[in-house]
């Protein structure tokens, strides 16, 4: 995802706050977004929404993460739709999305940017 450089970013919580291979969520501006840090795809970080869209439950951060032909995703507790974690498309209904923000690590702090 590339972002302007000069953007304003908001540190969200540290590093240690992660949970590798996990999600844990995050209330951003009123928002609950779930973070997800997965070392093997470049010490990366995703966000997005925890909201899950099918069971109506703020539960994403809880769902199992992999990937599904390369692509990161997490798979709902709910239902088990699954949800690419670079686009938040559903890749079982792609009419179907849960927001996406930018988010970066900056040393030990995880950093977001919220438009």
């Amino acid at each position: 995802m590339t972002t302007n450089p000069k953007a304003n970013w908001t540190k969200l919580c540290s590093k240690d706050d992660l949970v590798p291979h996990s999600g844990v969520a995050a209330k951003v501006e009123e928002q609950q977004v779930a973070l997800f840090y997965i070392p093997e795809f470049a010490d990366e970080v995703f966000a997005i929404g925890n909201h899950d869209p099918f069971s109506g439950a703020n539960v994403l951060a809880r769902g199992l993460i992999g990937d599904l032909k390369g692509e990161p995703m997490v798979a709902s507790p709910i239902y088990k739709q699954h949800f690419s974690l670079n686009s938040g498309v559903c890749f079982e209904d792609e009419e179907v999305a849960v927001p996406v923000w930018p988010v970066r690590l900056e040393g030990d702090d995880v950093e977001i940017l919220i438009a």
